[in-house]
């Protein structure tokens, strides 16, 4: 069996327009414009503490903003379960290959959030075996998360598949020597440099294409 290592937003959810929505209202709040899903993509996917220096940045504000993260925390509380789902077909694929792999995931996203919208989708009964943005392990692309996940599991590199679709999730699975997996279908994609990508790269462009690209 494969360990399937997960990433959450942009792989297990579409949440870019919650996540937009709460960067657009911590933004104007410091003075800065709206920000629409195309520019917070490029934004996100190294945590939140990340995604709100670049907000304050986009806002022209410089100097650092204590109270700015537990702010944007508030505020994403407030809105996260507004328009975040599971990307079509993920529930059944899901349960599909749970029969015969074992599953994991690994965010850059703090805990609570995370937690909260697996409960609210369903996806809580499939993982069981989580790393968050906020835990005692470095975040992504530093591999180690992964690494503690496959110790646990008592699985080696070859037999383990980190599936995301950013380009920090790459740069994890190849700093892991793990199998990469890129969600194509994911908002993150935009920010992958087509030249990054290698032939034995397994790209899908929808969730149930795993079910096709799995070995047996």
């Amino acid at each position: 069996a494969v360990l399937l290592v997960f990433d959450f937003d942009g792989t297990l959810v579409d949440s870019i327009h919650d996540l937009s929505e709460s960067a657009s209202e911590l933004s104007e709040e410091y003075g800065g414009r709206r920000l629409d899903d195309p520019t917070v993509t490029m934004m996100v996917g190294e945590g939140a503490h990340t995604l709100v220096e670049r907000i304050l940045a986009q806002a022209g504000v410089a100097d650092s903003q204590p109270c700015a993260l537990s702010r944007f925390l508030e505020i994403y509380d407030r809105r996260m379960l507004d328009h975040t789902i599971p990307y079509a077909g993920m529930i059944e694929t899901l349960t599909a290959v749970s029969r015969s792999h074992r599953l994991a995931m690994l965010t850059n996203k703090p805990e609570q959030a995370t937690r909260r919208i697996m409960i609210h989708t369903g996806l809580d009964r499939f993982f069981h075996d989580c790393v968050f943005g906020d835990g005692p392990l470095p975040r992504k692309p530093n591999p180690e998360g992964l690494r503690w996940l496959m110790e646990r599991q008592g699985v080696s590199a070859s037999q383990t598949w980190l599936i995301g679709d950013s380009d920090v999730d790459i740069a994890t699975a190849r700093a892991a020597g793990v199998q990469p997996c890129v969600a194509r279908y994911g908002f993150g994609f935009r920010r992958i440099d087509p030249t990054a990508l290698r032939d034995n790269d397994v790209i899908i462009d929808r969730p149930a294409d795993l079910l096709t690209r799995l070995p047996a």
